[in-house]
């Protein structure tokens, strides 16, 4: 059991973590990830191929191309935290996972982020309404 409420809380602070990076890159990009549909857009796009950016690279190269790896970070991150979500709902079940979702969801929101700004909530992402 211990071990348990350990990899849940483990789990809440990586969510947290990723919450707030991909709530930073929609703010950042202009995209509202509390619409299905940009999410969808997000998820669509084509993954690149090859290429990698130091922080000192990205800084110094054009807008344009420093956007196009924002969204495929963007979109990376919204891929890691739906897998850690499913592997949470196979190991945890429904109920601790919620929790734990919501959990994160709630300490972002306490540090000042809108609800719904790293993509679809507890409610949503679970069909609850």
């Amino acid at each position: 059991m211990q071990i348990e409420v350990e990899q849940a809380r483990r789990l809440s602070v990586s969510l947290e973590t990723l919450g707030e990076r991909i709530a930073r890159l929609s703010i950042g990009l202009g995209i509202k990830l509390n619409d299905q549909q940009a999410i969808q857009q997000i998820m669509d796009q084509a993954p690149l191929r090859g290429v990698g950016a130091s922080g000192r690279a990205a800084q110094a190269m054009s807008g344009g191309r420093r956007v196009v790896l924002l969204r495929e970070e963007l979109r990376g991150l919204l891929v890691l935290r739906y897998q850690l979500e499913t592997v949470s709902l196979n190991q945890h079940g429904l109920e601790l996972t919620r929790e734990i979702v919501s959990l994160a969801e709630y300490r972002l929101e306490q540090r000042g982020f809108r609800p719904g700004a790293n993509g679809p909530d507890a409610d949503g992402l679970f069909n609850e309404h």
